[in-house]
């Protein structure tokens, strides 16, 4: 299913009061609630989706000073997701000094009434978080708000489903099985700098992965010491070169 987007002028947004910092890339998604009361009846009655997330939005304006709503994107109990800040924008709401690592995404789930996500609310989350690497270069993380950061949010039943690595309902996927581009047929090494596409590809898909590099496609003393970072996590040779053996590994081998 293709995300089921509700736009800010559909949702009837507030414009910001300011512009937003940039962001080409994080390492990933986390995954908040509300902390308060949602009713249960908005699970009968969208309308009280679109409520809820204009005043969400209002106290974040009005409340907290912020420019805007402080997610990326939100997700209501009918598998709508509404956007927020959207891809390529800071987020506010993950606490100070963390917003630039993760994008936000919020589910409309509470700490008192609705309180347990349905299989809607977990799909929603997962489309937001794919349209978000799609469109954001969001890596591969999908952590809770309470990671790296004194809070309870998401809150219990959220959280388990993080910690059990965010699987689809019905036992499908996370994520389908990305493409694995070929080898270009060169080694990326330094010394001396490489330049090419070759080089960035291999740097997105490091990014997704959670590393913290730049996507230039520069292969110069940054991306060598990464390399041989991944190297020695995945047991391979750590000449800090990405060969053939490294390339596929950086597709093909499991995230820790």
């Amino acid at each position: 299913m293709a995300i089921d987007l509700v736009t800010r002028r559909e949702w009837g947004a507030r414009q910001p009061r300011g512009a937003y910092g940039r962001l080409s890339s994080t390492r990933g998604v986390k995954v908040h609630y509300t902390g308060g009361q949602v009713s249960p009846d908005i699970v009968g009655d969208h309308a009280r989706c679109v409520a809820l997330v204009r005043s969400i939005q209002n106290h974040h304006m009005d409340g907290n000073g912020w420019i805007d709503v402080g997610y990326s994107l939100l997700v209501c109990p009918h598998r709508k997701v509404f956007e927020g800040r959207g891809p390529n924008h800071l987020p506010a709401a993950n606490g100070s000094g963390l917003n630039s690592g993760h994008y936000a995404v919020l589910g409309l789930v509470g700490s008192t009434g609705f309180t347990q996500p349905t299989d809607d609310v977990l799909h929603g989350i997962l489309d937001a978080v794919e349209y978000l690497r799609d469109k954001g270069g969001a890596g591969d993380e999908i952590k809770g708000h309470r990671d790296g950061y004194s809070t309870d949010c998401p809150g219990g039943p959220l959280y388990a489903w993080v910690k059990r690595g965010a699987p689809r309902p019905g036992g499908g996927p996370t994520d389908p099985p990305e493409p694995h581009p070929s080898f270009p047929g060169r080694v990326l090494k330094y010394p001396p700098v490489m330049v090419g596409e070759d080089v960035r590809t291999w740097q997105r898909q490091m990014r997704r992965r959670g590393w913290d590099i730049d996507v230039d496609g520069l292969y110069g003393e940054a991306s060598r010491d990464a390399c041989r970072a991944f190297q020695r996590e995945k047991g391979l040779s750590a000449t800090g070169a990405v060969n053939r053996a490294t390339w596929q590994a950086t597709w093909e081998e499991p995230v820790t």
